[in-house]
């Protein structure tokens, strides 16, 4: 769903995307340039690792995954000392349908993200870190690879990092194109060479993790934001956002807008100016239906609810979800049935199936909606897709259940009317 030439709004301030556009920016030597690598130098040779997970936890930083999971409580859960090594995982499978800025930041910039893995790493005591990432992003994996090598000659990774004793190794796992290794756990299933299913939980992967060894999991864009609440301090970074939810999100934005693409704004900018401000409103002739928020799993939002900010709190407050932050636009002319047949396929193939009802319940709803889409549903369709989706709900080892489900109902219980327009004894 992410658009061909995507399109990049400039702000003031920005954190992530600051230098996007300038000319070999993903070369060491650009990056120095621009004050690339001072923030491992205040962390590794001015501050104590306790020093700096306080500061992430006062900038407030919440996971950029999905979750919004504080990053440093997050941290703060791995045991001190420990007779087994400890790992960090870096989430970059970016499965979400709508979802595209973590690959715009590891193909612009990916010294910020191999950075911010330096300066986590060295707070929770890591020495082996590993980027999973989507076998899909070939080129993007590549210039990843590229950059941890440059790294590694300048004296950022490998022994003794910048003559403090600190070790660190940073390898790069493609991922086989399996949504659920998005899910940290099946991702780390997945990373031993197993065949990525969910775990049960608990124990959690900051005590029992990747080869039963405590493990952090972070996702790129919350890693990337470490080297600036380092360099700039916690009060800076937290007065870009929310008094809980401090910085900025980078907003993926699709569909028929003028100009789609990312915008980096602050936490809590309210849909409708990311929208019609930053993304130009709907192209000519175009009239707004809906808005995916927060990728495609997230629950639907109609028109006239589009006022309201893009923060974790704000959306789960009217039954929706921030989640990577990916807003898909759908205009009028869409059919919400399209969507619905879109998200149930999508559902039924990803479904890794090791839980009943998300095996069974993603594959009756997809079967149901593909005959009310060859124009054979029958009265009674639209409440059984909203029984099958509640009996998902809830009910798996991992958050795909919820995923799988909750745009269905969404979908179901907002367009009711539109979807039984469509059957055979309905209403229209």
């Amino acid at each position: 769903m992410a658009c061909s030439k995507a399109w990049t709004r400039h702000v003031d301030e920005k954190i992530l995307t600051e230098h996007f556009g300038l000319a070999n920016l993903y070369e060491i030597e650009a990056y120095l340039e621009r004050g690339g690598y001072r923030a491992v130098t205040k962390a590794l040779q001015e501050m104590t690792p306790d020093g700096i997970m306080d500061e992430v936890k006062k900038a407030g930083l919440r996971g950029r995954g999905g979750a919004g999971f504080p990053a440093g409580m997050k941290w703060s859960f791995v045991p001190k000392t420990s007779d087994k090594p400890k790992y960090l995982c870096v989430n970059a499978d970016e499965g979400e349908p709508g979802t595209f800025k973590d690959r715009y930041i590891l193909t612009h910039n990916p010294h910020l993200l191999i950075e911010g893995i330096i300066i986590a790493s060295f707070s929770v005591g890591i020495h082996a870190a590993y980027v999973y990432i989507r076998g899909e992003y070939e080129a993007v994996a590549q210039r990843l690879e590229q950059a941890l090598a440059q790294a590694a000659q300048k004296g950022y990774l490998g022994k003794s990092i910048l003559e403090t004793g600190f070790d660190l190794d940073v390898f790069v796992h493609r991922g086989a194109g399996a949504y659920i290794c998005g899910e940290e756990t099946a991702l780390l299933e997945s990373l031993e060479g197993k065949r990525g299913h969910p775990r049960l939980k608990p124990p959690f992967p900051a005590t029992v993790g990747l080869f039963q060894c405590p493990t952090v999991i972070n996702n790129v864009e919350t890693l990337a934001n470490i080297p600036a609440i380092i360099q700039k301090g916690a009060p800076w970074f937290l007065d870009k956002g929310l008094a809980k939810d401090g910085g900025t999100r980078i907003f993926g934005v699709s569909g028929p807008v003028v100009r789609p693409g990312i915008y980096e704004l602050p936490v809590g900018t309210s849909l409708r100016e990311i929208i019609y401000t930053h993304a130009g409103g709907l192209k000519p002739g175009k009239k707004l239906k809906a808005v995916i928020p927060g990728g495609m799993s997230a629950p639907i939002l109609k028109a006239d609810e589009i006022d309201i900010k893009m923060d974790f709190d704000s959306l789960a407050g009217v039954g929706s979800m921030l989640g990577s932050a990916a807003v898909i636009v759908i205009d009028e002319a869409t059919p919400i049935l399209d969507v619905l047949k879109k998200v149930a396929k999508f559902y039924a193939h990803e479904s890794c199936g090791q839980c009943t009802p998300c095996r069974i319940g993603t594959s009756w709803i997809h079967k149901i909606i593909k005959r009310m889409s060859a124009g054979h549903g029958e009265k009674g369709d639209v409440d059984e897709l909203v029984r099958l989706a509640s009996n998902i709900k809830g009910k798996t080892l991992c958050p795909m259940g919820d995923a799988a489900s909750l745009p269905v109902l969404s979908l179901a219980q907002k367009f009711k009317n539109e979807l039984e327009s469509c059957l055979k004894d309905g209403s229209g």
